[in-house]
């Protein structure tokens, strides 16, 4: 469902994405981790279509971002890791909008609102503003926007920073969950977080992808080492490399 080949991207000198290339299968929940700064937003914004890369191919869903942007937006939900909510709206007005934006015929925007507020878990908030409801909430109409259209893949950046620890489970099964009918990549620096949600991850550092393997094989049962291990001796590596 994604296929990413040498994406590059440079602000001036400075290189925020070096040829990085990694697949992400129908079906998969993959995590993206990396330290704040490695690199993960830039690459998701670029799949996402909200930033061209410097050179490399990206293809989500069959389609190349660069060339066919509005078609990958169609078959892609995002949730940055800052979403976009206008306050002053009820949570069931502004998933009404979004269903306008995405071009939800407007017979069917009613039942779609339902549709991903059931999903989410907003039905008690919907006629709430967005302003008054808790973070732990506001998480809740970023993950149902990006379902709003029913899109086969789900880019989820940093979903749970700022959540307190009850939030935080409550996001990750609902990633879970979604993930039996979604593709899902989900980048995050925290390390329960891959071992919680993900089958597979790609480990990033300034830039680069240092490993990407199934978590049974990086940090399973049979492994000698735990994640954590894994992800220090990948960094480690790739530092060792440089100098």
């Amino acid at each position: 469902m994604i296929h990413v080949a040498g994406l590059t991207k440079f602000y001036g000198p400075i290189a925020a994405l070096s040829d990085a290339s990694f697949d992400v299968g129908q079906g998969e929940i993959i995590g993206f981790l990396g330290p704040n700064g490695a690199g993960k937003s830039t690459a998701m914004r670029i799949l996402t279509g909200f930033a061209s890369a410097t050179r490399g191919t990206a293809r989500v869903a069959g389609f190349e971002v660069h060339s066919n942007p509005l078609e990958v937006k169609r078959r892609v939900g995002y949730l940055p890791e800052r979403v976009p909510l206008y306050e002053e709206m009820t949570v069931k007005g502004f998933l009404r909008y979004v269903t306008e934006v995405k071009g939800v015929p407007r017979m069917g925007r009613t039942a779609e609102v339902g549709r991903v507020m059931e999903r989410c878990g907003l039905g008690e908030i919907g006629g709430r503003l967005i302003r008054n409801v808790s973070k732990g909430f506001r998480q809740r109409v970023g993950l149902a926007q990006a379902l709003v259209g029913n899109p086969p893949v789900l880019i989820l950046d940093e979903p749970t920073v700022g959540l307190d620890p009850r939030q935080i489970v409550d996001i990750r099964q609902m990633i879970k969950d979604l993930g039996k009918e979604h593709t899902v990549l989900l980048s995050t620096h925290i390390l329960p977080e891959v071992a919680v949600v993900c089958e597979r991850v790609i480990i990033i550092n300034q830039g680069r992808i240092v490993t990407q393997d199934r978590l049974e094989n990086l940090a399973g049962p049979g492994a000698s080492r735990t994640l954590e291990d894994a992800f220090i001796q990948a960094i480690s590596a790739e530092r060792r490399e440089e100098g």
